[in-house]
């Protein structure tokens, strides 16, 4: 059992980070070895993800991990 918190994780971001690669979600997914599921409800905003997923697909499209999550207010 993993004790790591979910993060929460711009969805909008993280679309248009794809799309600027000209990836499909399967690409993404194909790529970073994150479950394409999981890169869907990220991306639509149903749920977070843990550090360690974040990291993967940060790497994946070249961005800090910081760019995907949302903005302190």
């Amino acid at each position: 059992m993993s004790t790591q918190m979910l993060m929460e994780v711009d969805g909008e971001k993280l679309k248009r980070l794809r799309k600027q690669q000209v990836w499909l979600i399967g690409d993404l997914a194909e790529k970073s070895g994150v479950h394409r599921n999981i890169i869907s409800k990220l991306e639509n905003g149903r749920g977070g993800a843990y550090p360690e997923t974040i990291r993967k697909l940060a790497e994946t499209l070249d961005v800090d991990p910081s760019e995907l999550v949302p903005d302190e207010e």
